[in-house]
């Protein structure tokens, strides 16, 4: 019997003609499995609350069409109540807009490239907090496309870049301790910003690398904890592709931020993400333990070769869209009702909601795999493992004969996982990992 296979969704994240070697999406648009822009519209009441539950389950199914990805997302990430009404949800965005309006502004005075339309890719103040002249800006990053852009003064010349001579607020420079930390994270961003999904046409754009670099400065203005780390640029560059107004995506990145901070929470000699990896160290063990004893003989013990997998999200492994797909999916499994009160509702009353927990919510307005948990008393637990750990173990599981077979030192583990880039398919590495966290959750049960 003949399947329709679908109609691809590369047009929708178009890539540069130049690009050959970028790996093209498995995602495929399915009518009546994918979400469509007519399912999402049926799925609100008249006044605009949303069925979670009968969306859920067609996103596991079919992932999102793109035309509706990013307002899909809001939701997934939290964003939004599913029982707000269209009116609520617009008070809420602009409130959001005017509050990021005021961080940026804030930013915008300690170092006015913030919000101009360009950015920085080097540094700008020593350590100390001396200003360092004529810092670098990048009026145009897209070599050999385009006349050459006019210099501050006039001239034009081969060089596609200029100096700006007031970014900092003073000539001596800032003195508080935190606006100097701030002031030497933002030279990176800006190196990360011009290599981050820098095969898309949608960079091509100059006004679109800054809305980047802009959202990346205020947030590691505002998190103070965490600051910048390289990776979030991975993170963030979906939001500003799927969502048109600026501030709309700075939240939507700093909902999806809240639940990944602490991979990148520093604390001298280790990254948060090293908790994840103990957590797969541990479900290898149950699940394989030949294949985990393999590793630890290798002297891959630490699980370091699959820190980038956690880290963002397999942005690497997949291409653009299926990693978009992957992360759809990932986020619809694991939807929790009580997502919007427990990042906007103060600490205490936060806890008053984790207690009531699905108390008055069907069970089928949480995710596939929250249920999961909930049914073998994870809830209780004190951090229920995210998906995104049992999709690193299917992808090791998948690959656990070549490993045992070829890997004779961590070089050849890594050159394993490395071929898989390109290779995965989302819907599988999901249904793979709930099929693990499933195992997993029998045999850890067992004394």
């Amino acid at each position: 019997m003949w399947r329709d296979p679908g109609t691809p969704a590369d047009s929708f994240y178009e890539v540069r003609p130049e690009c050959k070697d970028v790996p093209q999406t498995r995602f495929r648009i399915k009518g009546g499995k994918t979400l469509s822009v007519r399912k999402w519209q049926a799925a609100f009441s008249p006044e605009g609350q949303l069925d979670i539950g009968k969306t859920l389950s067609r996103i596991h199914r079919g992932g999102v069409h793109p035309l509706i990805r990013g307002e899909v997302w809001e939701f997934l990430l939290g964003c939004y109540d599913p029982k707000s009404t269209y009116d609520e949800r617009d008070q809420i965005r602009q409130g959001r807009r005017e509050q990021y309006a005021k961080y940026k502004e804030e930013c915008h005075k300690m170092f006015p490239i913030i919000g101009s339309g360009r950015f920085i890719t080097a540094p700008i103040v020593t350590e100390e907090g001396e200003p360092i002249q004529d810092p670098i800006v990048l009026l145009e990053t897209n070599p050999g496309k385009g006349p050459l852009p006019q210099r501050e003064n006039g001239d034009t010349g081969n060089s596609r870049q200029s100096t700006f001579n007031s970014s900092t607020p003073s000539s001596q420079g800032p003195r508080d301790k935190k606006v100097i930390e701030w002031m030497l994270t933002l030279h990176q961003i800006g190196l990360d910003v011009i290599r981050t999904d820098r095969t898309l046409v949608f960079y091509e754009k100059q006004e679109n690398l800054s809305k980047l670099w802009d959202i990346l400065a205020v947030y590691a203005w505002i998190d103070k904890d965490v600051g910048y780390c390289q990776g979030m640029s991975d993170l963030c560059s979906p939001m500003i592709i799927l969502l048109q107004d600026e501030a709309d995506a700075f939240w939507a990145f700093e909902r999806l931020m809240r639940r990944l901070r602490g991979n990148f929470r520093c604390n001298g000699s280790s990254v948060g993400v090293e908790a994840q990896l103990c957590n797969l160290a541990s479900i290898t063990q149950v699940i394989d333990p030949k294949l985990h004893q393999h590793l630890e003989t290798l002297g891959g013990g630490d699980y370091l070769f699959a820190f980038r997998m956690l880290m963002v999200l397999f942005r690497r492994e997949f291409s653009f869209g299926d990693s978009l797909y992957l992360w759809e999916m990932m986020w619809a499994l694991e939807y929790d009702p009580d997502l919007f009160l427990m990042y906007e509702e103060s600490e205490s009353t936060s806890e008053k909601a984790e207690g009531s927990k699905g108390k008055a919510k069907s069970i089928r307005q949480f995710g596939k795999y929250e249920r999961e948990n909930m049914k073998n008393g994870g809830k209780n637990a004190d951090a229920p493992l995210p998906i995104s750990v049992f999709l690193v173990a299917s992808v090791l599981k998948d690959k656990s004969a070549k490993l045992l077979q070829e890997a004779r030192g961590l070089d050849d583990v890594v050159k394993i996982l490395n071929d898989t880039t390109g290779n995965l398919d989302a819907r599988k590495a999901c249904t793979g990992a709930m099929k693990l966290h499933k195992k997993y959750l029998k045999k850890a049960k067992k004394p």
